[in-house]
């Protein structure tokens, strides 16, 4: 082989090397979703640890959505819906895959849940883990149409067997589904943390449902790599 073929042939690679390395960092775009009168900042933990798998900064969309300082005003309907819906939109768009995961916590759950349906996107998402969810409703809000006062517990809200819930019950939110909860959310399991026989944190037609000993907040803040593992 002579020194011009051989270095013709090393050209060759050096140019192909960054297609390949592009092709090996396409991760499925992220989007995190916090609870009532959260904040990104509550999915730091996960952001980090997404970062050192070789996400880069544009593959986590992590948007803010309501009143921070009134949780009682929150609901799903309305302002709340506009800052997630555009934040999944362009996510897919932007996403290399062509595809997206979405991890909720809290009310950030249900909101996602919204939101995927409303747009149909469920075929764009592929993996969708629900953290500290009330996907069946509080028993804090009572039961629809009762005791339901504020937004938050209100027809759009998280009393048991509203409108909306009943809207959004045993669809599909993503090709995998995972949920995680614990019977010692102080949130979740007020009064208790069953509703109709299952956990409220449990999603119908879900691939697994993992427990944990946390509270409501730690659920999410411990348990980034397991959150992390479920996307890879």
């Amino acid at each position: 082989m002579s020194i011009k073929t051989y270095m013709l042939g090393l050209l060759a690679l050096l140019l192909f090397m960054p297609a390949l390395s592009a092709r090996a960092t396409c991760h499925d775009t992220v989007v995190l979703v916090h609870g009532n009168t959260g904040s990104p900042a509550d999915f730091q933990n996960t952001y980090n640890l997404l970062r050192q798998r070789g996400w880069s900064d544009a593959q986590i969309v992590a948007p803010a959505w309501g009143n921070s300082l009134c949780a009682a005003c929150n609901d799903h309907n309305g302002s709340e819906e506009t800052p997630l819906k555009n934040a999944i939109s362009s996510a897919i768009t932007s996403s290399c895959s062509g595809h997206i995961d979405v991890i909720g916590h809290s009310m950030g759950v249900t909101l996602a849940m919204r939101e995927i349906d409303r747009l149909g996107v469920a075929g764009k998402v592929d993996v969708f883990i629900g953290i500290a969810g009330a996907v069946h409703g509080l028993w804090s809000c009572g039961m629809y149409p009762f005791n339901v006062a504020t937004a938050t517990c209100g027809s759009y809200g998280l009393s048991v067997s509203n409108p909306f819930l009943l809207g959004i019950a045993g669809h599909r939110f993503g090709t995998h589904m995972y949920s995680m909860k614990s019977w010692n959310d102080e949130i979740n399991c007020y009064a208790s943390c069953f509703v109709y026989g299952v956990h409220t944190s449990t999603i119908p037609g879900e691939d697994y449902s993992f427990d944990y000993p946390y509270g409501h907040y730690q659920l999410l803040w411990l348990t980034a790599a397991d959150q992390v593992s479920l996307l890879q």
